[in-house]
């Protein structure tokens, strides 16, 4: 097994197929599938299932992902110890969150370390559904429920507050039960959330308007005066063309959790971005 063979494979990974892996290392695609083929025989498995969306990894795969990234990470450290560049990180890191988290809340976090590690290229999927980071569809990853993964290291990161929010300007001093009132929901597939069940049983009058499975969406649609909206807090007080309406009770807000797969607990990069989260964040101790 060579040490090149192991960089088109964690191209191959990265990129999801043999063409944007080959740019990536400037080879050829005949070139990487060869080399492909030759690491797969040389362990015994298939290291990659062949569908129509690109290269997904195996269960095989996925374990000599995990070496291959420490393998790398040893490359790295070496070049820049021989370099005398030992403070420069890079490589790669696939961050997941909701979008308006990524959009509202690491956006800005994840522009300072991109100043800081100008080397490291970061990936942020905001996604409804949840990337497995056992099957390292991401690295790191921000979700509103604890993670039930056994090869998962994650804790609890912080607590959002959520609020009642209108168009600016509007008039909802006094909105009762909710008659003539219009609501903007989350869709079918989020039902049951609390603050979407909460906004309902406070205003049971109300009338559904509009339904989403995106707070960005809902946010802007509020701002449109569509109707009334329960948004977090960073996300509602963050728009100039919304305000907050109090219905006598906030809703109730929601935890935010944080998890990376254990394989990847000693990857330099990423324990350069969890510090960061942690300071900017408010995490007390080491995610």
């Amino acid at each position: 097994m060579e040490w090149s063979d192991l960089r088109v494979f964690l191209a191959i990974a990265r990129e999801g197929t043999l063409g944007a892996a080959a740019r990536r290392l400037e080879q050829t695609q005949p070139t990487m599938g060869r080399r492909l083929r030759a690491l797969e025989d040389a362990v015994g498995h298939k290291l990659f299932q062949r569908t129509s969306a690109g290269f997904v990894l195996t269960d095989e795969g996925s374990a000599v992902l995990a070496h291959a990234e420490r393998m790398e990470e040893e490359a790295l450290a070496i070049a820049r110890r021989l370099t005398g560049q030992e403070q420069h990180l890079e490589g790669g890191l696939r961050v997941t969150s909701s979008d308006w988290f990524g959009a509202t809340v690491l956006t800005p976090l994840l522009a300072e370390f991109a100043q800081t590690h100008p080397r490291i290229t970061v990936e942020l999927l905001t996604e409804a559904r949840f990337l497995s980071l056992s099957r390292r569809e991401a690295d790191l990853a921000f979700r509103i429920r604890p993670f039930d993964e056994p090869d998962v290291i994650s804790r609890k990161l912080l607590h959002t507050p959520y609020a009642v929010y209108a168009r600016r300007g509007g008039a909802f001093s006094d909105v009762g039960e909710g008659e003539d009132t219009a609501l903007l929901a989350l869709d079918s597939a989020f039902a049951g959330f609390p603050d979407d069940s909460w906004l309902q049983t406070r205003l049971p009058k109300a009338r559904i308007a509009f339904r989403s499975n995106s707070r960005l969406v809902q946010a802007r649609m509020c701002a449109q005066g569509l109707g009334l909206a329960v948004l977090p807090v960073p996300l509602g007080d963050s728009l100039g063309e919304l305000m907050r309406v109090d219905l006598g009770e906030p809703p109730p807000g929601r935890d935010t959790w944080i998890g990376y797969h254990r394989d990847l607990r000693r990857l330099a990069r990423l324990r350069a971005l969890l510090d960061l989260v942690a300071l900017r964040l408010g995490a007390s101790g080491q995610a």
